[in-house]
């Protein structure tokens, strides 16, 4: 179980959580302003805000036009929806995994341990590699990997109720054995690909990429974290009583049942989702919750915004090395993450161990 929080007066952490929230903003404007302008075509950080400034209404005016069209094309078409859009996936991932380890009370639970993740891949790769979904338009690939995600969110959640409630033991049972017949399927799939242009790009996706970023891809994704994130933070007692126990929870007057639903249900819409946009980018929700816990303690009152912002600086640094360390060639974001995420995975087992 959790650590306890420290009992401190009130003001003291309130005072304590406003200076974080506002070092960790800080930190997504610098994010965003530097990192938009890394890539194998590098734009001048000074550069990068110019443009942003002279977007924004009633500022635009104030900005002298001293930079070329390319550098704009670069910031604004390429450089900047991939910057955003890592910032909603490793926010959207990072919360997934705080919801599901006060779920399952678990440590080691992540946002696929669902198997949303592969009911994704497999719709995604089946419309990659035989343009099942090409009927979709240009959303093809992300609106087919959410089919699959929804597919398997479906029947999860129906094997995993029991005389009308959700029985945890059958949830993760039931996430576990639905994964493995779509990694199955998947394979199946990619044996029988037309192409090898067409295995590679789905094999790329699979691992985890914001290459395809575009500004349409950020609306869902977007509405999605704010919808999810403001019924956590208006319930985030009851995700504490949760780490107490069922019992307890019960106790406090919280209706256990239909807390459990509502959980499962954004922790499904939270990974399916980010999944259809960005492939699977493992670690990430393991990670953060953890670190930040480390930092700030237990209280999901803290743990939701915190773990959303440092999720989201980490993937937009990840996606930065993975487009600079074999430029111009890309790596898939999921490697590095898994790089990274490896070791500390194994930390936490054998620090669980000594316990």
């Amino acid at each position: 179980m959790f650590n306890n929080i420290a009992q401190r007066p009130k003001g003291l952490k309130e005072t304590n959580l406003i200076i974080v929230l506002l070092f960790l903003i800080l930190l997504v404007v610098g994010t965003v302003i530097f990192a938009t302008g890394m890539g194998p075509v590098t734009v001048h950080p000074t550069t990068v805000l110019q443009i942003l400034i002279s977007k924004v209404p009633f500022f635009s005016s104030t900005i002298g036009n001293d930079w070329n069209q390319l550098d704009e094309s670069i910031v604004l078409g390429l450089r900047l929806p991939r910057v955003l859009l890592g910032l909603i996936v490793g926010a959207s991932l990072s919360v997934t995994g705080v919801v599901l380890q006060a779920l399952v009370r678990n440590h080691l639970a992540d946002p696929f341990i669902l198997g949303v993740s592969s009911g994704a891949s497999a719709t995604a790769t089946l419309g990659m590699l035989f343009g099942t979904f090409s009927f979709l338009g240009t959303y093809s690939l992300s609106i087919s990997a959410f089919i699959g995600a929804v597919i398997v969110i479906v029947l999860v959640y129906a094997l995993s109720k029991v005389d009308g409630k959700i029985n945890m033991t059958q949830l993760l049972l039931s996430g576990v054995a639905i994964g493995l017949i779509m990694e199955s399927i998947t394979k199946l799939i990619t044996l029988s690909a037309p192409n090898a242009l067409g295995l590679h790009n789905a094999t790329f996706w699979m691992a985890g990429s914001l290459a395809g970023a575009k500004w349409g891809y950020l609306t869902l994704p977007l509405l999605a974290m704010f919808l999810c994130m403001t019924i956590l933070l208006i319930n985030y007692r009851a995700l504490n009583a949760l780490l107490a126990g069922d019992e307890t929870a019960g106790t406090l007057g919280f209706n256990v049942n239909i807390l459990q639903t509502i959980l499962v249900l954004i922790a499904s819409l939270l990974a399916g989702v980010t999944i259809a946009v960005s492939g699977s980018i493992g670690f990430v929700g393991l990670m953060i919750p953890h670190i930040t816990r480390l930092l700030i303690g237990s209280d999901h009152r803290k743990v939701l915004p915190v773990s959303a912002l440092l999720g989201g600086i980490l993937v937009v640094w990840t996606d930065v090395a993975a487009r600079l360390i074999i430029a111009p060639e890309e790596l898939p974001i999921g490697v590095l993450t898994a790089i990274f995420g490896g070791p500390f995975f194994i930390w936490l087992l054998k620090r669980n161990s000594r316990k």
